[in-house]
């Protein structure tokens, strides 16, 4: 548990930007430990798009539950949440206090295009198993014009789900 903890401690620690920017970090943790496969990782990663929330909560119950059933999943929540009460609360004084310095700004500044290009590594390194053969191509490639034409990220994932399960089931044995 405590490894568990440490982990999703890390993660939220240095998840710096939300819960989009975690995912490579939580990728790290997990897969890295031997808890999830890639695989299994980009199968709950789908799954916790497909539910309402920040995704790095949903990920740290998921690998928590996998681990530790009803315990893990909560020292896994308590670990990725932690670190950003806790430096939220510090944070949030200094930057509404001095917002206007140079310094601060310039650091919020820097981070922003941090936070995209691991963004950008996450969908470059999840590609190859997340995207399989030219249906699967298709389907991101619709699934990214939509969210540039700005349709609603629950639409697309429903719409994604509905597709697969009808396009990308597989035959019963």
């Amino acid at each position: 548990m405590w490894e568990l903890f440490a982990a999703f401690f890390r993660v939220g620690l240095f998840g710096y930007g939300g819960g989009p920017s975690m995912i490579p970090l939580v990728q790290a943790e997990c897969v890295g430990a031997g808890w999830v496969t890639e695989q299994q990782f980009l199968e709950g990663l789908a799954a916790g798009y497909a539910l309402p929330g920040p995704i790095a909560l949903k990920m740290a119950a998921w690998v928590g539950w996998q681990e530790g059933g009803w315990l893990g999943a909560l020292v896994a929540l308590v670990g990725v949440t932690l670190p950003g009460v806790a430096l939220m609360g510090l944070l949030a004084g200094i930057i509404v206090r001095y917002h206007d310095n140079p310094w601060v700004a310039g650091a919020m500044r820097g981070a922003r295009p941090a936070v995209v290009g691991m963004l950008f590594y996450v969908a470059v390194d999840l590609a190859p198993s997340g995207v399989t053969g030219w249906a699967g191509a298709i389907l991101a490639g619709v699934a990214f014009a939509a969210l540039v034409a700005r349709v609603h990220p629950a639409f697309v994932v429903a719409g994604s789900v509905l597709i697969g399960m009808y396009f990308f089931r597989q035959p019963s044995p």
